[in-house]
């Protein structure tokens, strides 16, 4: 048997945050207790490192592929890692002070950080069953510890052992269909499992085996109902960590969704499309017409995650409907809306974090009258909540118009029922962003309101390069329709 290949420009990325990985754990023990919170910088400059090479691949323009196609490097894979790296450079820049002034460990959690973005850009290159498993299980092992990282927290530790429970049902769930697939494809490279499908083989069992794999990356992704327990984790878990799930960790199990149904189930959409539909249907109406009552903002955007997550599932639902022609554009407008999501999100719990800074708390209660006192943080705010909610001219607009554009390509009565109720569902959102935006804008500030919020150059800089991020996207967003279609080359 010859030995594998190896192609070393293509692991750059992986193998540099390995490298940094390294070194955060190496320069805790270390470090003296008062510099410990230069881990910070060390992970921040690994996430910056690691996109290096990624820019240079995607300058290269040429696909790259290794162990026998189980690991592949296009235009696909460097969009998402961009992507991961980017998000993970962010929740860096959340964490700094988070970490800092909370009197947590340093080292460890950006390596355990560090660790998890390392499983979210193997994931992007992932084309095998086994490949894909692993990364996940990369991913997910770490944010099991950072959920439940306030140790003295009842509530941090409820967090912990409601995600990791779930983590672990769903891991199992998910790798019983993946053997049953791999016990009729006899083998796990995804373009070989397409194969099979063409052939027509399997019958109803393998429909049961794609029906136990998509369940499992439900509960990844939060979609109802396997949504239960998302909003309890994410109330429960220190922000920046929120911050992360809620994108990153979202991110990762949509991308494996993607090249799961995209590339190997594709052939056999009367097994995954009817689960897609319900899920997407289901999670958009349940997730918005619950947010509506909350009154803490960390479960709102718990539960408005959900609800993002349905609208990225309409794509999914109907691409393989009408003519056919829908394929890539669905596959487009998945990408599209995960990269704005991610930007608009992460915007939107640093404000979250900066914001609870003075007042200690995230009720929503807590943002009356921020303009008073803080216009900067209610304007950004406000920015990324209409954004969430699609108002033009900010870049949430585009991402609903991809998802909507979908369901015009499709063009199937099922499809326009999907598209009515995504329509629904964004004027019922908009309700609940615009109930936040109206209690910073026009209720009076508490008595003891009157001081100026401190926000560290670190989390200003998480602030501000989504705030300039998603104002340009709704200016112009042909720079993220053009990641898109890149995406899509080659499907």
């Amino acid at each position: 048997m010859p030995a594998p290949y190896f192609d070393y420009a293509a692991l750059a990325p992986e193998i540099i945050l390995t490298v940094a990985i390294v070194v955060v754990l190496v320069a805790d023990l270390l470090f003296e207790e008062r510099e410990k919170y230069q881990t910070s910088t060390l992970a921040g400059l690994g996430c910056l490192a690691a996109l290096v090479p990624v820019l240079y691949l995607a300058g290269n323009g040429a696909d790259r592929t290794m162990f026998g196609g189980a690991y592949v490097v296009d235009n696909y894979a460097l969009v998402m890692k961009a992507l991961f790296l980017v998000a993970g450079y962010i929740t860096v820049l959340l964490s700094t002070n988070y970490i800092e002034e909370g009197d947590y460990y340093q080292g460890e959690y950006y390596t355990l950080l560090l660790t998890a973005l390392l499983g979210m850009t193997v994931m992007a290159s992932a084309r095998d069953l086994v490949t894909i498993f692993v990364a996940l299980e990369t991913l997910s092992i770490p944010t099991y510890l950072l959920a439940g990282w306030r140790k003295h927290d009842a509530r941090s530790n409820e967090s912990s052992l409601k995600y990791y429970l779930m983590g672990v049902l769903s891991s199992a769930v998910m790798l019983y269909g993946m053997s049953i697939v791999y016990g009729l494809a006899g083998d796990t490279r995804l373009v070989e499992i397409a194969r099979y499908v063409a052939t027509g083989a399997g019958g109803h069992l393998f429909d049961v085996a794609i029906f136990f794999t998509l369940v499992g990356f439900a509960f990844k992704v939060s979609a109802v109902p396997f949504h239960f327990w998302a909003p309890d984790s994410y109330e429960g878990a220190p922000t920046p960590v929120t911050a992360f799930l809620s994108v990153a960790s979202k991110t990762g199990g949509f991308v494996a969704l993607l090249s799961l149904v995209y590339v190997g189930f594709f052939g056999r959409s009367d097994a995954w499309q009817p689960i897609l539909w319900v899920l997407a249907a289901a999670s958009m109406t349940v997730g918005n017409l619950i947010a509506l009552r909350q009154t803490n903002l960390v479960r709102m955007l718990a539960y408005s995650s959900i609800a993002q997550g349905g609208f990225m599932l309409v794509p999914f639902a109907v691409a393989n409907q009408g003519d056919g022609s829908a394929r890539p554009g669905a596959f487009s407008a998945t990408v599209v809306y995960l990269l704005i999501y991610a930007v608009m999100n992460l915007g939107a719990f640093a404000v979250l974090i900066a914001v609870a800074r003075k007042t200690r708390s995230a009720d929503i209660d807590s943002y009356a009258g921020l303009f008073n006192y803080a216009p900067a943080l209610a304007v950004t705010m406000s920015l990324f909540l209409f954004s969430l909610a699609g108002i033009p001219p900010l870049g949430g607009w585009y991402a609903k118009l991809v998802v909507f554009k979908s369901v015009l390509d499709a063009g199937t009565k099922q499809a326009v029922v999907l598209g009515v109720l995504a329509a629904v569902n964004s004027v019922i959102a908009l309700f609940y962003y615009a109930r936040v935006a109206g209690m910073m804008w026009f209720r009076p500030a508490p008595a003891d309101g009157g001081s100026t919020a401190r926000v560290p150059v670190a989390l200003g800089a998480a602030i501000a390069l989504p705030s300039a991020l998603i104002v340009a996207i709704g200016v112009y967003p042909n720079l993220f329709a053009r990641l898109g279609e890149l995406a899509t080359k080659g499907l």
